[in-house]
């Protein structure tokens, strides 16, 4: 899973750094229709007259500011570039964490194992989705009821599939 996050991140900063040099390309050898483009932009978000060029001379005064302007209004990137590395890591900390409460009971030896690792997990799906509701305009205690069904169903399917693999090997 961090392999995978370090990989999808990856590909965004490559995109990002590809969609960068384009445009240099672009500033370079075409300022003048990379200005108009600007200009309509700017016009699409409702600015004409005085305003419309003061906003096209603003923002290609700066040659870094104008790619980034068109980098966020042209193609939808993201105005901070993601950290693969960062991504990938979190993710990994998150998996091994996360992923240790289903053992816990397995592990300490309690009684009805199985039961607690079911209640423990669910617990941790509901407050996963309960915490990302900070990020999102989704009540926390939806987020969580979201992120526990979502979970509830992929654990159940993971657990119906090494059931079904286990009783071929018996």
């Amino acid at each position: 899973m961090a392999a995978s996050n370090y990989s999808g991140t990856k590909t965004v900063t490559d995109n990002i750094a590809r969609l960068r040099q384009i445009e240099q390309r672009h500033v370079e050898t075409d300022p003048e229709g990379e200005r108009e483009e600007v200009r309509q932009i700017l016009e699409k978000k409702g600015l004409n007259g005085d305003a419309l060029e003061s906003g096209v001379r603003s923002i290609t005064s700066d040659r870094e500011e104008w790619i980034d302007f068109m980098l966020v209004e042209e193609y939808g990137m993201p105005t901070a570039t993601p950290e693969p590395g960062k991504a990938g890591l979190a993710t990994f900390l998150a998996f091994v964490l996360c992923g240790s409460v289903p053992l816990l009971p397995f592990l300490i030896g309690a009684t009805n194992p199985f039961e607690i690792s079911v209640t423990m997990t669910g617990m941790v799906f509901f407050l996963i989705g309960a915490s990302k509701s900070r990020w999102s305009t989704a009540p926390w205690w939806r987020s969580g009821l979201e992120t526990l069904l979502i979970g509830g169903i992929a654990a159940g399917l993971a657990y119906f599939v090494g059931s079904v693999l286990g009783s071929l090997g018996t």
